[in-house]
């Protein structure tokens, strides 16, 4: 996690924007806010940072649109979302653009900051020293577990933080099924998430499966969760 992390909060609600960026201050963080996508996409053109704190009901473009766009444009940061809608279509909704995690409202401002933390650790290079194992083979791709990197012929493929997280987890219980509650748990999602895995393993096969619809590596296993087996 950075020394002082950088969160960019963009809510066009100018009472909840300025409430949460005193808040976030207050815990430690350098907190640049905005009011509209078009604002943020000023502010991301010249900062990098560390993690976007996006809401989802704003005219004009709204945070999934947004959401989408980014990630189709880069890799980083996590971003988490903020809705008055906190039905399950639309929190897979929000997973399925791209987001890392999702945050219903009301909520306190305590858990925000729990969660924003969860996020940035997550997020945060492995240290190499620490990990060992060789890099898995996936077919034409590998994965490299000391520096959760996918590899592919021309180079790293593009990972959301919460895909390069989950594809860990995976990878160092390789030949093991993992069940969603604990993938969920180990991810800092809460039970209400599980869900949500299915859809980050739906993208994650998009990214290393020859015929996503057919996984040789990233196997369902009925009733139990999921299973990383690689293979040339």
């Amino acid at each position: 996690m950075p020394d002082t992390p950088h969160v960019l909060v963009v809510d066009d609600d100018a009472r909840l924007r300025s409430l949460l960026s005193r808040y976030l201050s207050s815990e430690g963080f350098l907190v640049t806010a905005a009011a509209s996508a078009a604002e943020a996409r000023e502010h991301l053109a010249m900062m990098h940072p560390d993690l976007l704190v996006l809401d989802v009901m704003m005219p004009s473009e709204d945070g999934l649109s947004l959401t989408q766009s980014l990630r189709a444009e880069r890799a980083d940061p996590p971003i988490l979302l903020l809705t008055a809608r906190g039905a399950p279509e639309d929190r897979i909704a929000g997973f399925e653009a791209g987001a890392d995690d999702y945050l219903a409202k009301p909520f306190e401002p305590r858990e925000l900051a729990l969660r924003i933390r969860a996020m940035l650790r997550r997020a945060a290079p492995v240290q190499v020293a620490a990990v060992s194992a060789m890099p898995l083979k996936l077919g034409a791709l590998s994965f490299d577990i000391a520096r959760a990197e996918l590899l592919g012929p021309s180079g790293p493929i593009h990972l959301t933080s919460g895909e390069r997280a989950l594809l860990s987890a995976l990878a160092e219980h390789a030949g093991e099924t993992l069940s969603r509650e604990a993938l969920a748990a180990g991810m800092g999602m809460d039970d209400s998430s599980e869900r949500a895995i299915d859809v980050q393993i739906t993208r994650l096969r998009r990214k290393f499966e020859p015929d996503p619809r057919e996984p040789r590596f990233l196997h369902t296993v009925r009733g139990r969760g999921y299973m990383l087996m690689p293979g040339s």
